[in-house]
């Protein structure tokens, strides 16, 4: 095997502090820093390296194979490659896995060297020990134990065992909380700094899966099981999570949390910066590409106004029976209407006040304006799609030279078949089609449209300049649900439940076993009261990329893939072939062949 240090933790912790600040901070004359050495200029100022740290974020900060992918609430339509991830055949060499693995271990050493040149108990040095601390959270659910490693590395060291995953947690609980008691953090931000709401947080998330991984036992892996042997973590969790809450009632409409005119909010605790004013670089593929994502293909974005998504992780049919009737969260969530767009001389379709994005800048020409697509839930019937086509006709016009490029088309997203309405030829036809058959379809599914840009320029790559926020309150309130309910204290975890219905429109749940979700099951899958939790957190964080985390975490990543997903038959399609369940992912071939301290038999079981 070949050794390839760049792709393992010692590269990230040799190559890290490449910046236009200093040439290579393994030099010892600086000459981009006036002659100083690293040790000069940094000590000096190591803003520089704590604004590498944070934008270091952006390298994984959205990763479909690893947040979203291997879970039941994603399909790929239209013919689209089923990911290795979905199937849970990846290896040691795959290169997501391998690369996430470095680019986390970049923002612990970003970390760590703003830590050592700037002092732990700096202002810097307590936003680095925030990041690093967020970076060993996600290699902790990924990886599950790595090497922990707080110093600066300055020399050619290659031995770094994996060290406990119980010591990783106490180290990190440790200085989370002497960070939250005694820095002087913001008590909130909303501009992607590290504060004091930030640090519980994530405090929170770090009990709750210790609670999970350490006080735990796992049962029948296809079924779920487990037993509880402690509850401190988890009392913990719901502490903390208490203190990142806040007092923040859920009052702001889902809608408009989600607004991309209303970025930065009250809910809004910890998020990665992007901003389209002002970027230095090819604007055109500077941003991210989460808008894209989530959604199936709609025509070509440059002959149609509607912006281009892959037919990739679309919704799966449980996805499509998840929300309930009067749940306001669906219209917030997905793109139910799409507006058609007028062309130029050019042929170019209009952007940005018509097609897709007139729904964000043309908000009071949108009861005349055209419309090419609609999409309804399972819970619309028949009839009420049809009076709403009657109630629009004078929208629904369907001229190949004028508008999207092809007929207008009307979708009533139920099971077994769909209903669609196809306007053409100055006449409407409607047709059943089966859920496989329309999942080939060009019009496969609507789109989440959570992460849009209302700004987005004419083109379908990279240009989401769109805040990733990776904590927000109402994730909060639900891993308050989640521990309450671990620690055996179920009323209390009802009422955060409830809070988060609340807010969605819905009735308040009397009990957990009031829940009856509307999605179907086979076999004896059974409804259990972290159902309700999963389904939950499924509703409100949508697309954001807990998914796959989530599942790990509570023991279920088995039993739900079995259940929902439609490429995992049976537990033993994600073990290899000893039986061995592949709860996390693979340490990278690369770092065990570089890193002195691990050997294979220190890979993750399943590998």
């Amino acid at each position: 095997m070949k050794k390839n240090i760049y792709l393992s933790v010692i590269a990230a912790l040799l190559t890290g502090f490449t910046l236009t600040a200093c040439s290579d901070f393994m030099e010892a004359e600086n000459k981009s820093a006036g002659g100083q050495t690293a040790e000069q200029y940094f000590s000096k100022d190591a803003s520089s390296l704590m604004t590498a740290a944070y934008s270091s974020l952006k390298n994984y900060g959205f990763n479909l194979d690893l947040f979203s992918r291997g879970t039941d609430l994603y399909i790929h339509t239209r013919g689209k490659s089923v990911s290795d991830f979905d199937t849970y055949t990846f290896n040691t060499e795959n290169t997501t896995v391998t690369n996430f693995y470095s680019n986390v271990y970049r923002t612990i050493n970003l970390s760590n060297g703003v830590i050592y040149y700037a002092g732990a108990d700096s202002q810097l040095g307590q936003e680095a020990r925030f990041l690093r601390n967020y970076g060993y959270y996600l290699l902790t659910q990924q990886f599950g134990s790595v090497p922990y490693i707080t110093e600066y590395i300055n020399s050619a060291e290659r031995n770094y065992p994996r060290t406990p995953l119980n010591e990783i947690y106490s180290a990190m609980i440790e200085d989370l909380t002497s960070l939250y008691n005694n820095s002087s953090l913001e008590a909130q931000s909303h501009i992607g700094k590290a504060s004091k709401q930030a640090v519980a947080a994530l405090l929170a998330k770090v009990y709750l899966a210790a609670g999970w991984d350490l006080d735990t036992t796992l049962g029948d892996a296809a079924q779920g099981t487990y037993t509880v042997n402690g509850t401190n973590n988890f009392t913990q969790a719901a502490a903390w999570a208490e203190k990142a809450i806040n007092g923040i009632a859920l009052t702001m409409s889902f809608e408009d949390k989600w607004s991309p005119f209303n970025e930065g909010n009250a809910e809004e605790i910890f998020s990665i910066q992007y901003e389209r004013n002002g970027y230095g670089g090819d604007i055109i593929s500077g941003g991210h590409s989460m808008h894209g994502a989530f959604g199936g293909y709609y025509g070509a974005y440059d002959a149609s106004g509607i912006k281009g998504s892959s037919s990739e992780d679309c919704q799966s049919q449980k996805s499509m029976y998840l929300f309930e009737k009067g749940d306001d969260r669906y219209a917030a969530t997905y793109m139910m209407v799409m507006y058609n767009s007028s062309f130029d001389a050019s042929g170019k379709p209009t952007w940005g006040t018509e097609g897709y994005y007139a729904y964000y800048n043309a908000k009071d020409k949108l009861n005349t304006m055209a419309i090419c697509r609609a999409y309804f839930p399972y819970y619309y019937t028949e009839a009420e799609v049809q009076a709403w086509i009657d109630a629009h006709q004078s929208q629904l016009i369907s001229d190949k030279d004028k508008y999207c490029n092809s007929d207008v088309r009307i979708s009533l997203l139920t099971l077994p078949q769909v209903t669609n309405w196809v306007y053409t030829q100055g006449k409407w036809t409607k047709s059943k089609v089966g859920i496989a058959d329309y999942n080939l379809q060009v019009n496969n599914g609507t789109c989440v449209k959570k992460f849009d840009d209302a700004n987005a320029d004419f083109t379908n790559q990279a240009n989401d300049y769109r805040d990733i926020v990776l904590m927000h309150v109402s994730d909060q309130y639900l891993i308050a649900a989640e521990a309450y309910l671990m620690a055996g204290q179920s009323a209390q975890a009802l009422e955060k439940i409830n809070a988060v219905r609340g807010r969605a429109g819905l009735a308040a749940l009397s009990a957990f076993s009031a829940y009856q979700p509307e999605y179907s099951t086979t076999g004896n899958f059974a409804i259990k009261d972290i159902d309700l939790i999963l389904d939950e957190r499924a509703r409100e964080l949508y697309a954001e990329g807990h998914r796959w985390m989530d599942l790990r975490r509570t023991k279920q990543l088995v039993r739900y893939n079995v259940q929902f997903s439609e490429y995992v038959s049976d537990a033993a399609a994600m073990a290899n072939n000893k039986g061995e369940i592949k709860w996390y992912r693979p340490i990278p071939a690369n770092e065990i062949s570089a890193n002195t301290g691990i050997s294979q038999e220190d890979q993750n079981p399943g590998y």
